[in-house]
């Protein structure tokens, strides 16, 4: 008899389902994931309220989620990476290993990319909301017995910014900006922290957000609401940021984060938001580099050893965890920057 797992399907826009499907059996180099905690993403909220972004846009029934963490429950016969019984971070991340870009070691610009929750593919690629998940050994990263799941849930937002830290360049003893405090850009905060920046100033909209990022390594936070005229004070004598990481996606932050930069900084864009104009002056002038940063691929391992060392904390980033019964909640929740960085969905207690 077949196993059932338990998953949350975007049915259409404003229709989430907790529905029951079957669960494949184990195949060479796969293992059975029993997921404790998934985090609700921007992209998963861009399905629920507009059913999808831009061009991609759900044209069948999709199951959610790409930030998962759990146990394993069992492993195929040719599997020793793990064991049952370990806790791991599941990478959602499935380049093909075969095209150009993989084959260049640019796994992250895959032409055949099987991202987990994504209607990029017709057909979409599942997620991982569900209670059972079956997928590759080589998806599965140790996470020490110490760490808690719902941090583990995290690594794969925090190898978003990671893999942004690392398009940026060495930040040892830099002057960092972080423009939008949303989860990406609060944790953007903890891994300029970790690769040594000198100070870090945090911008948003919101007190609720700039307090996180405070809690997660920002020296100087400002709320640009409240204080429209920041940008004069850090764009005196040709601007005062080394680096800075754009992760609104809003086109008037990006402008007054490029008037704050110094000549040949190094401005990292994370946030989407569409097309957008930019300074083209301002840029040839003071020699800025603009840069693009999509996704990860080593840092998601990079991300799991620095949660298990304990060099990153994230519990400021956790706003509440829901079983799937409550997923509108924690749907509506997540979506309020007001009250919530990082909204989980609590798969244990469904099966509690």
């Amino acid at each position: 008899m077949r196993m059932r797992c338990t998953c949350l399907v975007i049915q259409a826009p404003d229709d989430l389902r907790v529905v029951e499907q079957d669960v494949a059996e184990l195949g060479p180099g796969e293992v059975l994931v029993q997921v404790g905690y998934g985090g609700i993403c921007g992209s998963d909220l861009h399905y629920f309220h507009a059913g999808g972004f831009g061009t991609v846009r759900i044209k069948r029934p999709m199951i959610l989620g790409h930030e998962v963490a759990g146990t394993v429950a069992a492993v195929a016969a040719d599997v020793t990476r793990v064991k049952p019984g370990d806790k791991v971070a599941v990478n959602p991340s499935r380049p093909c290993s075969r095209c150009k870009y993989c084959l260049e070691g640019l796994p992250n610009q895959c032409l055949d990319m099987r991202f987990y929750g994504s209607a990029m593919r017709d057909p979409h690629v599942e997620g991982a909301f569900r209670n059972l998940l079956l997928c590759d050994a080589v998806q599965c990263e140790a996470v020490a017995a110490h760490v808690p799941l719902q941090h583990a849930a995290l690594a794969e937002p925090f190898s978003v910014a990671l893999h942004g830290v690392q398009r940026a360049g060495a930040l040892l003893g830099k002057r960092v900006l972080v423009s939008g405090c949303g989860p990406i850009g609060s944790l953007a905060v903890a891994a300029a922290r970790i690769h040594g920046a000198a100070e870090i100033t945090a911008v948003d909209l919101t007190d609720e957000t700039l307090a996180v990022a405070r809690a997660m390594g920002a020296d100087v936070t400002v709320n640009v609401a409240q204080t429209p005229a920041w940008v004069e004070r850090y764009s005196a004598d040709k601007g005062t940021f080394d680096v800075m990481f754009e992760c609104s996606g809003n086109e008037r932050a990006l402008r007054a984060g490029l008037e704050a930069m110094r000549p040949r900084g190094v401005v990292v864009q994370l946030g989407l938001g569409g097309d957008v104009s930019v300074p083209q002056n301002m840029i040839v002038a003071k020699e800025l580099s603009l840069c693009g940063s999509f996704r990860f691929h080593a840092e998601f391992a990079l991300a799991v050893r620095l949660i298990n060392e304990g060099r990153v904390d994230m519990r400021p980033m956790i706003s509440g965890a829901f079983p799937l019964s409550r997923a509108r909640e924690a749907f509506e929740l997540a979506g309020d920057r007001k009250r919530a960085m990082k909204v989980l969905l609590d798969f244990a207690a469904e099966t509690a």
